[in-house]
């Protein structure tokens, strides 16, 4: 890194090298059974240059092609953007715990058995369920270096685990399934089997739904499939530059119900989305965007927020290219009320547990329209069976400004949310 920055200032003002490389051993199960069995090591090395005033970027995969680095990103400065902020410098990061050592010791064959108990704990007395099961394990390592004197580095391990199932009788299929992702090893599959098991008992029988307006709880995996994108969306800052956000003139003001409280922390110890710094070397905050209602924030990386007169909010991603504004994990902050109080107070509703397609709407006006692969209808305070052939749409803008509760109880969905249910009334269900 240090000779790719050398070589880089001597034809640049300033140079950046960014460095990931990371190890996977994935683990997947198809059909009830072991599928494959691998592991697989990625490189990539993006070196980000400003020269005459411009952003010159390149990046390779192959630490043999470094040689090349340099000349690619000068030739793509000639043509690149106006750079209008400098590379950090040396600086302090907080101490955030991202690594664990245990979770290379896991072994492939203690991978396999957690899938194979899942598999079998699943299918016991539901011998027709088709499953899908997928363990990994991850270990990655990020350095950032610059012409500034800024340096910094970090390790971050990564464990998942989740198990899917089909039920598919003629036209009627059912999907069950459930995700856990952490820095730590994860051995309890008693968590992700009590949720999938508690799906087919409440998808046990089939209850028709009408079409019109009505009261909806979104579990945490349905707010991850039908509320956050456009959420992310709305709060990112480049987006709010662009003039295409409709919180963009909106700050300080109350927007949502005064209810909700919205951040964006990547500071929590130990969870996939944390870290010390962000992908240009920026320290790591929690950035509230939502505070009792009122927007109080957006998300910026060192350019974006340079064209908007503000500070980086240490949310600079990098996603194959050039960073840009980046969440890092959303946590929405709990009520008072609990799930089953939720449904008691329904008299006609739904619960959704996932969408499918939600993000074919317009996400930046904060639109959602998806079908509900999972969720359940309720009548008079009680779950009577699952929905089919059912859709549910809505505008987030609208809908949060009045919840009607919010959960007691927050979950992780992978690693990027932590959430209660949500309780919304006025709903758009359409059923054929």
């Amino acid at each position: 890194m240090e000779k790719i920055l050398a070589e880089a200032r001597k034809v640049a003002e300033e140079a950046e090298v960014f460095y990931l490389s990371s190890e996977d051993t994935p683990v997947q199960f198809e059909a009830n059974r072991l599928k494959y069995v691998q592991s697989k090591q990625t490189t990539n090395v993006a070196l980000r240059i400003i020269k005459d005033g411009r952003l010159g970027y390149a990046t390779v995969t192959d630490k043999k092609e470094v040689r090349n680095l340099v000349d690619a990103a000068v030739e793509t400065a000639q043509f690149g953007m106006n750079a209008e902020f400098e590379f950090p410098s040396s600086t302090s990061y907080p101490v955030i715990e991202t690594y664990d050592p245990a979770v290379e010791k896991v072994s492939t064959e203690e991978m396999s058995g957690l899938g194979e108990k899942m598999i079998a704990t699943i299918r016991n007395g539901n011998p027709d369920l088709q499953c899908e099961a997928g363990l990994s394990k991850s270990t990655v390592a990020v350095n950032i270096i610059n012409s500034r004197g800024g340096q910094a580095d970090y390790k971050l391990s990564v464990f998942s685990m989740a198990v899917e199932g089909a039920l598919i009788r003629g036209t009627d299929m059912l999907f069950v399934g459930e995700h856990q992702s952490s820095s730590h090893p994860i051995t309890d599959t008693e968590s992700l089997t009590a949720v999938v098991l508690r799906q087919l008992e409440l998808a046990k029988y089939q209850a028709p739904v009408r079409t019109g307006l009505m009261p909806v709880i979104f579990t945490p995996y349905g707010i991850a499939s039908a509320l956050i994108q456009p959420l992310m969306v709305g709060f990112n800052g480049k987006i709010v530059l662009e003039g295409s956000s409709p919180l963009g003139n909106k700050l300080g003001q109350t927007v949502f119900d005064k209810r909700l409280t919205v951040r964006d922390d990547p500071t929590i110890d130990y969870r996939p989305a944390s870290r010390p710094f962000d992908d240009e070397g920026v320290p790591s905050q929690r950035t509230t965007l939502i505070e009792n209602g009122v927007a109080t924030g957006f998300l910026y990386d060192l350019q974006t927020a340079a064209l908007a007169g503000k500070k980086s909010t240490g949310s600079g991603g990098r996603h194959g290219g050039l960073p840009s504004p980046s969440s890092s994990a959303f946590v929405i902050s709990p009520g008072d009320v609990t799930f089953d109080d939720m449904v008691a107070d329904i008299r006609e509703g739904l619960v959704v547990e996932q969408l499918m397609g939600a993000g074919q709407g317009n996400i930046l006006g904060g639109d959602f329209s998806g079908n509900v692969l999972l969720g359940y209808k309720v009548e008079n305070g009680k779950i009577v069976g699952r929905v089919k052939n059912t859709m549910v749409s809505g505008n987030i803008y609208q809908l949060l400004k009045q919840i009607t509760a919010i959960g007691s109880e927050t979950r992780w969905v992978g690693g990027f949310l932590q959430t209660p249910p949500l309780y919304l009334s006025g709903i758009s269900v359409a059923s054929k």
